[in-house]
Protein backbone atom coordinates (compact mmCIF):
# COMPACT_ATOMS: atom_id res chain seq x y z
CA UNK A 1 0.00 0.00 0.00
CA UNK A 2 1.29 3.48 -0.90
CA UNK A 3 2.28 5.88 1.90
CA UNK A 4 -0.79 7.65 3.15
CA UNK A 5 -3.05 4.96 1.70
CA UNK A 6 -4.45 3.99 5.07
CA UNK A 7 -5.17 7.59 5.97
CA UNK A 8 -6.89 8.09 2.61
CA UNK A 9 -9.11 5.05 3.18
CA UNK A 10 -10.03 6.24 6.66
CA UNK A 11 -10.87 9.66 5.24
CA UNK A 12 -13.21 8.06 2.71
CA UNK A 13 -14.89 6.00 5.44
CA UNK A 14 -15.30 8.92 7.82
CA UNK A 15 -18.73 10.12 6.59
CA UNK A 16 -20.32 6.67 6.90
CA UNK A 17 -18.62 5.75 10.16
CA UNK A 18 -19.28 9.22 11.56
CA UNK A 19 -23.01 8.97 10.87
CA UNK A 20 -23.16 5.52 12.48
CA UNK A 21 -21.32 6.73 15.57
CA UNK A 22 -23.49 9.84 15.84
CA UNK A 23 -26.78 7.95 15.56
CA UNK A 24 -25.76 5.07 17.83
CA UNK A 25 -24.07 7.39 20.30
CA UNK A 26 -27.08 9.69 20.51
CA UNK A 27 -29.45 6.77 21.12
CA UNK A 28 -27.22 5.35 23.85
CA UNK A 29 -26.79 8.77 25.44
CA UNK A 30 -30.54 9.48 25.52
CA UNK A 31 -31.27 6.03 26.98
CA UNK A 32 -28.66 6.44 29.71
CA UNK A 33 -29.80 9.99 30.46
CA UNK A 34 -33.46 8.98 30.67
CA UNK A 35 -32.58 6.16 33.06
CA UNK A 36 -31.32 8.91 35.42
CA UNK A 37 -34.43 11.09 35.05
CA UNK A 38 -33.25 13.42 32.29
CA UNK A 39 -34.98 14.22 28.98
CA UNK A 40 -38.36 13.17 30.36
CA UNK A 41 -41.19 13.06 27.87
CA UNK A 42 -43.63 13.83 30.67
CA UNK A 43 -43.16 15.91 33.77
CA UNK A 44 -40.02 17.62 35.03
CA UNK A 45 -36.53 16.42 34.23
CA UNK A 46 -33.81 16.12 36.81
CA UNK A 47 -30.89 13.87 37.63
CA UNK A 48 -31.81 11.10 40.07
CA UNK A 49 -30.65 7.63 41.07
CA UNK A 50 -34.16 6.70 42.17
CA UNK A 51 -35.15 4.94 38.96
CA UNK A 52 -32.11 2.65 39.13
CA UNK A 53 -32.47 1.98 42.84
CA UNK A 54 -36.17 1.15 42.55
CA UNK A 55 -35.78 -0.74 39.26
CA UNK A 56 -32.94 -3.01 40.37
CA UNK A 57 -34.73 -3.70 43.64
CA UNK A 58 -37.79 -5.13 41.88
CA UNK A 59 -38.04 -8.91 41.87
CA UNK A 60 -39.45 -8.84 38.34
CA UNK A 61 -36.30 -7.04 37.15
CA UNK A 62 -34.00 -9.72 38.55
CA UNK A 63 -36.12 -12.51 37.06
CA UNK A 64 -36.06 -10.84 33.65
CA UNK A 65 -32.27 -10.48 33.79
CA UNK A 66 -31.71 -14.11 34.77
CA UNK A 67 -34.19 -15.42 32.21
CA UNK A 68 -32.77 -13.36 29.33
CA UNK A 69 -29.21 -14.40 30.19
CA UNK A 70 -30.32 -18.03 30.29
CA UNK A 71 -31.89 -17.82 26.84
CA UNK A 72 -28.97 -15.89 25.36
CA UNK A 73 -26.17 -18.08 26.72
CA UNK A 74 -27.85 -21.44 26.07
CA UNK A 75 -28.92 -20.43 22.55
CA UNK A 76 -25.39 -19.27 21.68
CA UNK A 77 -23.67 -22.38 23.03
CA UNK A 78 -26.12 -24.83 21.45
CA UNK A 79 -26.03 -23.06 18.09
CA UNK A 80 -22.23 -23.18 17.92
CA UNK A 81 -22.09 -26.74 19.29
CA UNK A 82 -24.43 -27.95 16.54
CA UNK A 83 -22.78 -25.88 13.82
CA UNK A 84 -19.27 -27.27 14.39
CA UNK A 85 -19.90 -30.93 13.44
CA UNK A 86 -21.98 -29.81 10.47
CA UNK A 87 -19.19 -27.49 9.33
CA UNK A 88 -16.68 -30.33 9.62
CA UNK A 89 -19.01 -32.66 7.71
CA UNK A 90 -19.39 -30.12 4.90
CA UNK A 91 -15.69 -29.25 4.88
CA UNK A 92 -14.95 -31.43 1.88
CA UNK A 93 -17.43 -31.35 -1.02
CA UNK A 94 -19.38 -34.53 -1.70
CA UNK A 95 -22.31 -35.44 -3.86
CA UNK A 96 -25.26 -33.44 -2.64
CA UNK A 97 -23.22 -31.31 -0.23
CA UNK A 98 -24.42 -28.06 -1.83
CA UNK A 99 -28.03 -29.16 -1.43
CA UNK A 100 -27.49 -30.16 2.20
CA UNK A 101 -25.76 -26.85 2.90
CA UNK A 102 -28.59 -24.89 1.28
CA UNK A 103 -31.24 -26.74 3.32
CA UNK A 104 -29.34 -26.17 6.57
CA UNK A 105 -29.02 -22.45 5.85
CA UNK A 106 -32.64 -22.03 4.72
CA UNK A 107 -33.81 -20.64 8.11
CA UNK A 108 -31.74 -17.53 7.37
CA UNK A 109 -34.30 -16.68 4.69
CA UNK A 110 -37.30 -17.05 7.02
CA UNK A 111 -38.40 -13.97 8.93
CA UNK A 112 -38.55 -14.39 12.70
CA UNK A 113 -42.29 -13.82 13.09
CA UNK A 114 -42.99 -16.24 10.21
CA UNK A 115 -40.77 -18.88 11.81
CA UNK A 116 -42.56 -18.44 15.14
CA UNK A 117 -46.02 -18.97 13.64
CA UNK A 118 -44.83 -21.94 11.58
CA UNK A 119 -43.45 -23.49 14.75
CA UNK A 120 -46.76 -22.82 16.52
CA UNK A 121 -48.59 -24.74 13.81
CA UNK A 122 -46.32 -27.72 14.48
CA UNK A 123 -46.59 -27.82 18.29
CA UNK A 124 -50.09 -26.44 18.86
CA UNK A 125 -52.77 -28.54 20.58
CA UNK A 126 -54.08 -29.77 17.22
CA UNK A 127 -50.74 -29.38 15.44
CA UNK A 128 -48.71 -31.88 13.45
CA UNK A 129 -46.55 -33.02 16.38
CA UNK A 130 -49.52 -33.80 18.63
CA UNK A 131 -51.27 -35.66 15.81
CA UNK A 132 -48.18 -37.78 15.17
CA UNK A 133 -47.75 -38.52 18.88
CA UNK A 134 -51.39 -39.59 19.24
CA UNK A 135 -51.24 -41.66 16.05
CA UNK A 136 -48.11 -43.52 17.23
CA UNK A 137 -49.63 -44.08 20.66
CA UNK A 138 -47.01 -42.06 22.55
CA UNK A 139 -49.74 -39.64 23.68
CA UNK A 140 -53.19 -40.76 24.81
CA UNK A 141 -54.55 -37.37 23.82
CA UNK A 142 -53.12 -34.06 22.53
CA UNK A 143 -51.06 -32.10 25.03
CA UNK A 144 -50.24 -28.45 25.41
CA UNK A 145 -46.70 -28.02 24.06
CA UNK A 146 -46.57 -24.31 23.29
CA UNK A 147 -45.42 -21.70 25.82
CA UNK A 148 -43.86 -24.41 28.00
CA UNK A 149 -42.59 -23.26 31.39
CA UNK A 150 -38.99 -24.35 30.76
CA UNK A 151 -38.70 -22.46 27.44
CA UNK A 152 -37.70 -25.63 25.58
CA UNK A 153 -39.70 -24.64 22.51
CA UNK A 154 -38.23 -21.15 22.58
CA UNK A 155 -34.66 -22.49 22.79
CA UNK A 156 -35.36 -24.94 19.97
CA UNK A 157 -36.59 -22.12 17.74
CA UNK A 158 -33.67 -19.87 18.68
CA UNK A 159 -31.19 -22.59 17.76
CA UNK A 160 -33.05 -23.47 14.56
CA UNK A 161 -32.95 -19.82 13.47
CA UNK A 162 -29.42 -18.96 14.62
CA UNK A 163 -27.47 -22.17 14.00
CA UNK A 164 -27.29 -21.56 10.20
CA UNK A 165 -25.58 -18.22 10.82
CA UNK A 166 -23.02 -19.88 13.08
CA UNK A 167 -22.62 -22.58 10.42
CA UNK A 168 -21.95 -19.92 7.80
CA UNK A 169 -19.13 -18.43 9.87
CA UNK A 170 -17.62 -21.71 10.96
CA UNK A 171 -17.74 -23.37 7.54
CA UNK A 172 -15.40 -20.78 6.05
CA UNK A 173 -13.01 -21.04 9.01
CA UNK A 174 -12.97 -24.85 8.97
CA UNK A 175 -12.43 -25.02 5.21
CA UNK A 176 -9.38 -22.77 5.59
CA UNK A 177 -7.58 -25.42 7.69
CA UNK A 178 -5.05 -27.34 5.64
CA UNK A 179 -5.46 -31.10 5.29
CA UNK A 180 -1.78 -31.46 6.10
CA UNK A 181 -2.35 -30.05 9.57
CA UNK A 182 -5.18 -32.46 10.36
CA UNK A 183 -3.32 -35.41 8.84
CA UNK A 184 -0.24 -34.58 10.91
CA UNK A 185 -2.32 -34.51 14.08
CA UNK A 186 -3.87 -37.87 13.17
CA UNK A 187 -0.43 -39.37 12.47
CA UNK A 188 0.67 -38.26 15.92
CA UNK A 189 -2.17 -40.30 17.44
CA UNK A 190 -4.78 -37.62 17.98
CA UNK A 191 -8.35 -38.91 17.82
CA UNK A 192 -11.33 -37.00 16.48
CA UNK A 193 -12.02 -35.17 19.76
CA UNK A 194 -8.34 -34.40 20.34
CA UNK A 195 -8.01 -33.01 16.81
CA UNK A 196 -11.00 -30.77 17.38
CA UNK A 197 -9.91 -29.61 20.83
CA UNK A 198 -6.23 -29.06 20.05
CA UNK A 199 -6.22 -28.14 16.36
CA UNK A 200 -9.59 -27.23 14.84
CA UNK A 201 -11.04 -25.14 17.68
CA UNK A 202 -7.87 -23.03 18.22
CA UNK A 203 -7.57 -22.33 14.50
CA UNK A 204 -11.23 -21.32 14.22
CA UNK A 205 -11.58 -19.55 17.57
CA UNK A 206 -12.16 -16.16 15.92
CA UNK A 207 -15.15 -17.48 13.95
CA UNK A 208 -16.39 -19.22 17.10
CA UNK A 209 -16.22 -15.96 19.03
CA UNK A 210 -18.08 -14.06 16.32
CA UNK A 211 -20.83 -16.70 16.20
CA UNK A 212 -21.19 -16.84 19.99
CA UNK A 213 -21.38 -13.06 20.33
CA UNK A 214 -23.86 -12.46 17.51
CA UNK A 215 -26.19 -15.30 18.52
CA UNK A 216 -25.98 -14.34 22.21
CA UNK A 217 -26.89 -10.70 21.62
CA UNK A 218 -29.74 -11.60 19.28
CA UNK A 219 -31.25 -14.19 21.63
CA UNK A 220 -30.72 -12.01 24.73
CA UNK A 221 -32.69 -9.13 23.23
CA UNK A 222 -35.28 -11.25 21.42
CA UNK A 223 -38.86 -10.06 21.54
CA UNK A 224 -40.64 -11.82 18.67
CA UNK A 225 -40.02 -15.44 19.67
CA UNK A 226 -40.60 -14.74 23.36
CA UNK A 227 -43.99 -13.10 22.87
CA UNK A 228 -45.12 -15.79 20.43
CA UNK A 229 -43.95 -19.10 21.88
CA UNK A 230 -42.08 -18.18 25.06
CA UNK A 231 -43.24 -19.27 28.51
CA UNK A 232 -46.05 -17.29 30.07
CA UNK A 233 -44.48 -17.48 33.53
CA UNK A 234 -41.35 -15.55 32.50
CA UNK A 235 -40.75 -12.15 30.94
CA UNK A 236 -37.64 -11.25 28.95
CA UNK A 237 -35.89 -7.92 29.29
CA UNK A 238 -37.28 -6.83 25.93
CA UNK A 239 -40.81 -7.65 27.12
CA UNK A 240 -40.17 -5.95 30.45
CA UNK A 241 -38.96 -2.80 28.73
CA UNK A 242 -42.03 -2.74 26.47
CA UNK A 243 -44.26 -3.33 29.52
CA UNK A 244 -42.80 -0.24 31.21
CA UNK A 245 -43.01 1.87 28.07
CA UNK A 246 -46.65 0.98 27.41
CA UNK A 247 -47.52 2.31 30.85
CA UNK A 248 -45.76 5.60 30.22
CA UNK A 249 -42.89 4.78 32.58
CA UNK A 250 -40.15 5.86 30.20
CA UNK A 251 -37.47 6.23 32.86
CA UNK A 252 -38.03 2.68 34.09
CA UNK A 253 -38.03 1.45 30.49
CA UNK A 254 -34.72 3.25 29.95
CA UNK A 255 -33.26 1.46 32.99
CA UNK A 256 -34.16 -1.89 31.44
CA UNK A 257 -32.85 -0.80 28.04
CA UNK A 258 -29.49 0.29 29.46
CA UNK A 259 -29.32 -2.98 31.40
CA UNK A 260 -29.89 -4.87 28.16
CA UNK A 261 -27.10 -2.95 26.42
CA UNK A 262 -24.73 -3.50 29.33
CA UNK A 263 -25.47 -7.23 29.50
CA UNK A 264 -24.93 -7.54 25.74
CA UNK A 265 -21.56 -5.81 26.00
CA UNK A 266 -20.31 -7.62 29.10
CA UNK A 267 -21.72 -11.00 28.01
CA UNK A 268 -20.08 -10.72 24.60
CA UNK A 269 -16.71 -9.96 26.19
CA UNK A 270 -17.01 -12.86 28.63
CA UNK A 271 -18.04 -15.36 25.94
CA UNK A 272 -15.17 -14.26 23.69
CA UNK A 273 -12.67 -14.39 26.56
CA UNK A 274 -13.88 -17.79 27.74
CA UNK A 275 -13.69 -19.36 24.28
CA UNK A 276 -10.19 -17.96 23.76
CA UNK A 277 -9.11 -19.14 27.20
CA UNK A 278 -10.38 -22.66 26.55
CA UNK A 279 -8.99 -23.18 23.07
CA UNK A 280 -6.46 -20.52 22.10
CA UNK A 281 -3.50 -22.10 23.83
CA UNK A 282 -4.11 -25.68 22.67
CA UNK A 283 -1.68 -25.42 19.72
CA UNK A 284 1.28 -24.60 21.97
Amino acid sequence: MKPGGTAHILLLLTPGIGLILVFIGSVVYIAVAQSFGLYNLRGDSGFSWDFWIEGVDRRSYGRAVRYSLYVGVVSAILSVALAYPLALWLRKPFRGSLTVSAVLKAPLLVHGIVAAFLFLNVISYHGILNQVMVWTGLFDEPRRLQNDRNAIGLLFLQVWKNMPFALLLLTGAVQAISDDVLNAAQDLGAGAWARFRRVIAPLTVSAMQAALIIVFIGALADFTFQTTIGPTNERSLAQYMTFMKDRGRWNDAAVVGVTLMALSFVGAILLAALSRLLFRGRLR
